[in-house]
């Protein structure tokens, strides 16, 4: 399914889901891997408050839905254990939805393979990167996909660009031929996904 880049979406009003809204106990969002220099520049912000992040953040609470943007530590070296212990501050249950973007995404796919009796919400996966070289992030994706994983959500959807990176195509390919029933939607001329709203990925996960 495609979409062109200067197509406008639609932003639901808050008042639009009722009791959709209601049945949602939190949201997650889950950023990505900046390099070590965007991360020790004082002019940029926080990889939780970059991009799209804070403005779903918003988007989700004014309609009664507590959303959090965990601060991975040292995401620009990003190590399993560690953010496994970050994301696990949180209350999750099959009420909580996701939204990961990049490594992020690729980190959630891991941590929800890991722990097969979690059921969650709806999930969507921005950009997922799961260092296939192996080079960026060594030993963070030492796992195996779960083929079944979207059946523990209310929805598993991979959102990618056709002109992003040549690592995030490959892990797109590897996770569509990998995990079955998931949704996939591609975009037309949105490269990393490096944008300051996303209405699309708000319809994705309320509407």
């Amino acid at each position: 399914m495609g979409s062109n880049g200067g197509t406008a979406a639609f932003v639901p009003e808050p008042t639009a889901f009722g009791e959709k809204t209601e049945a949602v106990a939190n949201a997650l969002i889950l950023h990505g891997k900046p390099g070590r220099p965007e991360f020790y520049d004082a002019t940029v912000p926080s990889p939780s408050n970059h991009h799209w992040l804070p403005w779903l953040a918003k988007q989700l609470i004014v309609r009664d839905i507590p959303a959090h943007t965990p601060e991975m530590p040292l995401a620009f070296a990003p190590d399993y254990p560690a953010w496994r212990r970050e994301l696990e501050r949180y209350d999750i249950s099959p009420r909580t939805l996701f939204a990961a973007h990049s490594c992020g995404a690729g980190f959630l796919l891991r941590w929800l393979t890991e722990n097969p009796d979690v059921s969650v919400g709806r999930v969507v996966l921005v950009a997922p990167w799961l260092d296939p070289t192996g080079r960026l992030a060594p030993g963070f994706f030492d796992f195996t996909l779960d083929r079944h994983v979207a059946s523990r959500t209310a929805g598993l959807t991979v959102f990618h660009s056709d002109d992003d990176f040549d690592d995030i195509q490959v892990s797109v390919r590897t996770i569509r031929d990998s995990v079955a029933d998931l949704r996939y939607r591609e975009f037309h001329g949105y490269g990393h996904f490096a944008r300051t709203t996303f209405p699309e990925l708000l319809t994705a996960l309320v509407d």
